[in-house]
C-alpha cells in the first residue's frame, strides 16, 4: 500500500513538472533580430599602414571590419596628386586592393580620397570621406587649403563643381593639362584641401562636362583666382566664383512644320479681362504674320480718343504682337484691329474687323515694398533682382540705401543683389583670356511674400 502510495505521488509530481515545463516553453518567443546596423565599416587593418612614409611598393591593402562593396568608385575616387593612368582597383569580402600603375613621384604625399564609394554590404552604411595617407618621402605634408565656391549669377552653390590645384602657373595650363590635386564641394559649395606641399599653386573651379578635367568649352561653369595661392600663406578662406562664358546651347530638335490654319484667330494675355498695369497688352495668332500694319491699329480710351505714346511690337516668331503703354489704373480702353490691318503667310485676314473692349487692374490689386539696406556700396551699381525658383522675373537699380515700389505683382520671392560693374543693367559672365572676373550676385537669406494691398518693410544688413 505504501508503494502506491509513493508512486502514486511520484506520478502528480511528474504531470505537475510536465505541465510547467510545457507552460513555461509556451512563453518562449522567437528572436526579434535586434537593433539594425547603422554602423559604417571601420578600418582595422592598412599594409603598409596609415600614414606610411618612405614608401617604395606600388600596391595598398585595406582590410574592413565587415563585408564591404564599392560603389560609383570612378566618380568617387580622388587620387591627389593625380595619375596619369589610374590605378587598379579591387575588392573581395571585407578588403580592398589598390594596384598603382602609373610612377609614384618622390618625395610626395599621396591621398586616396574615397568619398563615398565605400559602404556595407548588408545594410548600406556609408563610410563618408575615408582617406588613406602615404608619402613616397620622410614627411607627410600636412598644410591645408580651404574656400568656397559660388556661382557668380545666382549666388547659389553647384556641389557637383571640381575644384582643381596647378603648380603649373602658367594661364594656358589648365586648357591643356590635368590638374595636380583635386576636390570635391560639400552641400554649401566649401572646399579643403589636405596633406598639401609647400608650394604655389593656380587655383580653379570646373563643373567638368566632359571628363577630360580641362577647362576647353565656355559652356563649362569655370572660375579662376587672380594670383597663385600658397597653403602655407593663404590662412583665409578663398573665395571663387564660377560662370559660364557662354549659355549652353539647347537640344535641336527636328519636327515637322505644322500647316497654316485656313483660318487666322487671335487671342489675348488678360486675365479675366484684366490689363496686369506693368506688363503689354499681348495678342497671340496661329499662324505667323506676314503683314503687321502697326498705323492701322488704334488704342483710346471709352470715347475713343486715342491714347498718345503707345507702341507696338511683334516678336522673332511673328505671331505673338505686344502693345506698350502707361496703362493707368481702373480705366477701360478699346483696342480697334482692322481687318486690313493684319494678314498671316496663307493668305488669310482676319474675318472682321476686332474691337476689344479691357480694363486695367487696381492700384489695390499690388503690393507696396520698402526696403532700408545697410553696409551696401552705391559705388558698385546694385541691382535688386527679384526671382521665382531660379527665375529673375524683376531688377530694379538701387540708387539709395532705401528702395520702395508701390505697385509689385503678389507672389513669393527671393532676392538677390547684383553688382552691376559696368552699369549696363544685367549680369556680365567672366572671360579668363581678359582675366575679367564675372559680376557678382550676393543671394540674400530672405522670402518675401507680397500680397495684394498690403505693405512691407524690411531692413537689410549686408
Amino acid at each position: 500500500m505504501k508503494k502506491k502510495i509513493i508512486l502514486f505521488l511520484g506520478l502528480v509530481i511528474c504531470f505537475y513538472a510536465l505541465i510547467t515545463f510545457n507552460s513555461g516553453c509556451a512563453q518562449i518567443s522567437s528572436p526579434t533580430g535586434g537593433a539594425r546596423d547603422s554602423l559604417p565599416p571601420v578600418l582595422v587593418k592598412a599594409s603598409p599602414p596609415q600614414n606610411t612614409v618612405n614608401f617604395k611598393g606600388n600596391r595598398i591593402s585595406l582590410s574592413f571590419n565587415e563585408y564591404i562593396d564599392l560603389q560609383e568608385l570612378q566618380g568617387n575616387l580622388i587620387i591627389s596628386p593625380l595619375q596619369k593612368v589610374n590605378p587598379v582597383v579591387s575588392y573581395n569580402l571585407k578588403s580592398i586592393s589598390v594596384r598603382f600603375k602609373d610612377t609614384l613621384l618622390p618625395n610626395t604625399t599621396y591621398s586616396l580620397d574615397f568619398g563615398n564609394a565605400i559602404k556595407d554590404v548588408h545594410e548600406g552604411n556609408v563610410l563618408k570621406n575615408f582617406t588613406y595617407v602615404f608619402s613616397t618621402g620622410n614627411t607627410i605634408d600636412s598644410l591645408k587649403l580651404s574656400g568656397r565656391v559660388i556661382l557668380a549669377e545666382t549666388g547659389n552653390v553647384d556641389s557637383t563643381i571640381m575644384v582643381m590645384l596647378y603648380r603649373n602657373t602658367a594661364d594656358s595650363a589648365v586648357l591643356k593639362t590635368k590638374p595636380d590635386y583635386m576636390t570635391r564641394l560639400n552641400g554649401s559649395g566649401r572646399f579643403e584641401f589636405k596633406n598639401l606641399p609647400d608650394n604655389n599653386f593656380n587655383i580653379y573651379a570646373l563643373k567638368d562636362g566632359d571628363g577630360g578635367k580641362t577647362y576647353n568649352s565656355k559652356t563649362e561653369l569655370f572660375a579662376f583666382q587672380d594670383e597663385p595661392v600658397n597653403p602655407a600663406t593663404n590662412k583665409d578662406s578663398i573665395q571663387l566664383f564660377a560662370y559660364a562664358e557662354q549659355k549652353s546651347d539647347a537640344k535641336i530638335s527636328y519636327t515637322l512644320k505644322a500647316p497654316a490654319e485656313k483660318k487666322l484667330r487671335l487671342t489675348t494675355n488678360l486675365t479675366a479681362d484684366l490689363q496686369d498695369l506693368l506688363q503689354p497688352f499681348e495678342l497671340s495668332f496661329n499662324n505667323p504674320l506676314k503683314l503687321f500694319d502697326s498705323t492701322k491699329i488704334l488704342l483710346s480710351d471709352t470715347n475713343y480718343h486715342r491714347i498718345p505714346n503707345f507702341t507696338t511690337t511683334i516678336d522673332s516668331t511673328r505671331k505673338i504682337v505686344s502693345i506698350k503703354t502707361d496703362w493707368q489704373p481702373e480705366t477701360y480702353y478699346y483696342l480697334i484691329i482692322p481687318k486690313e490691318a493684319i494678314q498671316d503667310s496663307a493668305g488669310n485676314f482676319l474675318a472682321r474687323t476686332d474691337s476689344l473692349r479691357f480694363s486695367t487692374k487696381k492700384e489695390s490689386d499690388y503690393g507696396t515694398i520698402l526696403l532700408r539696406f545697410t553696409n551696401l556700396d552705391i559705388t558698385k551699381h546694385p541691382v535688386i533682382l527679384f526671382a521665382e525658383g531660379e527665375t529673375v522675373k524683376y531688377s530694379f537699380p538701387i540708387l539709395e540705401s532705401q528702395w520702395t515700389n508701390k505697385r509689385f505683382p503678389p507672389g513669393e520671392y527671393s532676392i538677390r543683389i547684383l553688382y552691376d560693374r559696368n552699369n549696363n543693367g544685367k549680369w556680365d559672365p567672366g572671360d579668363y583670356s581678359k582675366k575679367i572676373q564675372p559680376e557678382k550676385v550676393i543671394s540674400l537669406d530672405l522670402k518675401l511674400a507680397i500680397k495684394a494691398n498690403w505693405d512691407n518693410e524690411r531692413d537689410i544688413k549686408l
